[in-house]
């Protein structure tokens, strides 16, 4: 069973900045524990601290290797073009084609103190874009060109007044399939 319940899209905290992390603590150090136990009940790949309603600048992740942590992140620099379909945790059920950087930079700390710098591609440098979106209050529907972001919130719209969305989610899966990069 979760720590942490994962908050989803029309929480209020999803669209707030998250504060920095001035010192790492007991309690910080079980945040982190509950955010992993968490994020792989939830079978995702990431998990930021305001998707489980804390105001905090970290995220952990784990592509395959084990989880870790990042706190205070700081994307460097980006490179290059990478569309792919994207989820979230925050957005259940629903995957979208997003163009991101395909290379990029990060800095940030370990729970140790350490300061890490990581140069990542394709799916774990997604995976840190997408988290520090999330602690810049920045959802992935906002990452859609028009069209496609007021479908996407139709969709999730429709969704909360428990209407059937299946043909449009089929729509939009379809549509963002068909974007170039």
């Amino acid at each position: 069973m979760s720590s942490y319940s994962v908050r989803v899209y029309g929480d209020p905290v999803l669209k707030q900045v998250a504060r920095d992390v001035d010192h790492v603590d007991g309690s910080l150090v079980r945040l982190v524990d509950g955010m992993v136990e968490t994020m792989y009940d939830a079978e995702g790949a990431g998990l930021a601290a305001p998707q489980v309603g804390v105001q905090k600048r970290l995220f952990v992740y784990d592509v395959g290797d084990g989880p870790e942590v990042m706190i205070n992140p700081t994307i460097i620099e980006t490179d290059g073009e990478w569309y792919h379909d994207e989820g979230c945790l925050s957005i259940p059920g629903l995957r979208l084609g997003i163009i991101r950087p395909k290379q990029v930079h990060i800095s940030g700390y370990n729970l140790a103190g350490k300061e890490i710098s990581i140069e990542a591609d394709e799916f774990l440098g997604r995976v840190f874009q997408h988290e520090v979106d999330h602690l810049d209050g920045v959802l992935m529907v906002e990452r859609l060109e028009d069209d496609m972001r007021k479908q996407a919130l139709r969709v999730l719209r429709d969704r909360a007044l428990g209407l059937d969305t299946t043909a449009m989610e089929a729509k939009l899966v379809s549509a963002g399939s068909e974007q170039e990069v």
